[in-house]
């Protein structure tokens, strides 16, 4: 059996106190990889997995405000102080809001809200890691780093009353593809993973609706919601070397409900 190992490297995996990204922090530290997360406000969940996974030399959790692109930069400043370097970037925050929104009602501060974090965020954090990347130069196995974006069947079709939300997570498709193109050569492996429906905190109003659920699940072929683990091991694959030759890619992990590339 071939062994998903990630010994040596460093990961830093965002909004990471909870679903998803706690998904990630766990099995990242399971491969053997050194993880930093961040968090906004779950301070004793974030604690309590940085404990839970190792702690001290293995795990921080990092406080930090996901809003603009400093924020981003901030962030990764702050997980190379902690541990000297940075091979892997997994951008999982972001945020879903849960009330249906008309587009001839939508605010501009939920407009600008979302695009804050679900975006602009990002930029920073990725342009920050891809400096540290070029100047860390290639490891062993020939990669300088691995960038993971968490995108959405939203990003792809669209999400009525949430133009916002899924114009953000369109964005991070395209990101990916432009990224890849020009980072591929100089070994940066830049990929995109977009899960459908999961089972997480920020899904939670939506599928607790009984009429909801039910609409949701009517569009999943295999008729359920995703584990948090289930998008987490999609992503561990795409940062190790089995992945080597994978770029640009937009990694569809939705139960068969959008299937498009």
């Amino acid at each position: 059996m071939i062994a998903l190992s990630l010994e040596g490297k460093v990961a830093l995996v965002t909004g990471g106190s909870r679903g998803i990204g706690a998904a990630c922090v766990r099995m990242f530290a399971q491969a053997g990889a050194r993880v930093a997360f961040s968090y906004r406000g779950a301070h004793d969940q974030a604690r309590q997995l940085a404990q839970e996974v190792g702690g001290g030399d293995q795990c921080v959790a990092l406080q930090q405000e996901l809003s603009s692109a400093q924020d981003g930069r901030s962030l990764i400043d702050q997980a190379i102080a902690r541990f000297s370097r940075i091979d892997i970037l997994v951008a999982n925050h972001g945020v879903w809001p849960p009330v249906d929104a008309p587009i001839e009602s939508m605010t501009d501060a939920q407009w600008r809200s979302t695009m804050n974090i679900n975006l602009d965020a990002v930029f920073g954090l990725v342009q920050s890691a891809v400096a540290r990347f070029k100047q860390q130069g290639r490891g062993a196995d020939g990669m300088a780093g691995h960038i993971v974006l968490i995108s959405s069947t939203a990003g792809q079709r669209g999400e009525a009353f949430h133009c916002d939300y899924a114009a953000s997570k369109g964005a991070l498709i395209s990101m990916t593809k432009g990224l890849s193109s020009e980072l591929a050569a100089q070994g940066i492996r830049v990929n995109c993973v977009a899960p459908g429906w999961v089972h997480t905190d920020m899904a939670a109003p939506a599928l607790n609706d009984s009429q909801t659920r039910a609409k949701v699940f009517s569009t999943i072929p295999m008729g359920r919601v995703a584990m948090p683990e289930e998008i987490a091991g999609p992503v561990l694959f795409l940062c190790t070397p089995l992945a080597g030759f994978m770029s640009g890619e937009i990694v569809n992990v939705n139960g068969g409900a959008v299937l498009v590339g």
